[in-house]
């Protein structure tokens, strides 16, 4: 597994960031460019369940390894979600199952935050990840400073 980074700057409280990050109505419009009209469902609970689904409600099973809003939040994937079915045993899965995605705030000034991403991809994700977190995070960036 490779290990990219991503981190932007934002002129935004860091609170306002974090909320722009889940909240359901934002989710969607800063995440479009890993799938348009994403969404992510979750119990916000250590060892709960989280859901990264596309519009026909299939995706990503994962935990919450880490949570200190606004501060940090550090999802580790467990499996996938298709028709409804949660997959977490077979060889496919296995094979990056336990991959983190994870989430760092952090205030330099009352009105600015730098937001940081570090994920654990397959390699011949890296040009898709590049683009959606590139992307959306630009797009956070113009919705958190208009």
């Amino acid at each position: 597994m490779e290990t990219l980074n991503y981190e932007i700057h934002i002129n935004a409280p860091i609170q306002k960031v974090w909320d722009l990050l889940w909240d359901q109505e934002t989710y969607p419009i800063w995440t479009q460019f890993f799938m348009p009209d994403s969404q992510m469902k979750s119990d916000w609970k250590i060892g709960g369940k989280t859901y990264f689904l596309d519009k026909a409600g299939n995706g990503m099973v994962s935990t919450i390894e880490s949570l200190d809003e606004p501060h940090e939040v550090v999802f580790r994937h467990l499996g996938t979600l298709k028709d409804g079915v949660e997959d977490t045993e077979s060889k496919e899965v296995k094979d990056w199952s336990g991959a983190e995605e994870k989430y760092f705030l952090r205030s330099i000034d009352e009105n600015t935050t730098e937001v940081r991403a570090i994920t654990h991809i397959n390699g011949e994700y890296e040009e898709h990840m590049n683009n959606g977190f590139n992307q959306g995070f630009a797009m956070l960036k113009n919705l958190a400073e208009s």
